[in-house]
């Protein structure tokens, strides 16, 4: 799992083609959580939009969102491993 500074939480995968069409490509695929995958469009959007008002406050609000979302996700997980323990077993 990466974290960023920011707050971002997502899971890196680095993948090359190594035969056939596309060989030598490389490409990282991130996998998020729903919820973190719309702190990260709004996340985009701040990197890239040129003159925003409150940035601070908005950066600082974003990181607090990231750490609420990475609890909700550990807690939705450990209830999601409760309902199926017996089937993880």
């Amino acid at each position: 799992m990466s974290w960023n500074a920011n707050g971002c939480r997502s899971y890196h995968i680095i993948v090359q083609i190594v035969k056939g069409p596309g060989c030598g490509v490389t490409a990282e695929i991130q996998i998020r959580t729903i919820a973190l995958d719309f702190w990260a469009s709004l996340e985009h959007e701040m990197k890239y939009k040129k003159k925003i008002q409150n940035e601070e406050l908005i950066r600082s609000e974003l990181k607090s969102c990231a750490d609420v979302i990475a609890s909700v996700d550990l807690s939705m997980q450990t209830i999601r491993d409760l309902i199926y323990e017996d089937e993880l077993k």
